[in-house]
């Protein structure tokens, strides 16, 4: 009967070790995938700021007259881009790593004004066209 009683308690405590590695596991997948929306985060907050320094860079930049698009790089595989529109509006776009952002503004006697409400992250222009990098 001794025997018995021992075989049990094994059966019994081998069940706890099977549950609590399922558990584990459970708990590591769970962690994994956690670990991975960290970094997706953090890479799509990084490429954004890196679009919001570009186009603010670009803002900076001596533009030439008379080109209608021109384009510069900047660090990190960034670029801004200076679309000349009608009428003496221009569109400064930014891009980094896919996040675009875009600022209007006009060209005026002494350069180039930007609007004074900010950038923007979507096409502020209904030609969705003329918002494409070059």
């Amino acid at each position: 009967m001794n025997r018995e009683r021992g075989a049990s308690s094994l059966a019994l405590v081998l069940l706890l070790l099977v549950l609590g590695s399922l558990m584990l596991q459970g708990l590591n997948q769970m962690q994994r995938r956690q670990v991975a929306m960290v970094n997706d985060e953090t890479l799509a907050l990084r490429n954004t700021a890196q679009a919001h320094s570009t186009l603010q860079w670009g803002k900076t930049v001596s533009w030439p007259d008379g080109v209608d698009v021109q384009c510069r790089a900047y660090s990190g595989g960034s670029r801004a881009c200076l679309r000349l529109l009608d009428h003496g509006a221009i569109l400064l776009m930014a891009d980094s790593n896919g996040i675009q952002l875009w600022q209007s503004g006009a060209r005026q006697i002494n350069g180039i004004v930007f609007s004074p409400h900010g950038w923007s992250d979507f096409c502020p222009l209904q030609e969705k066209a003329l918002c494409q990098m070059p």
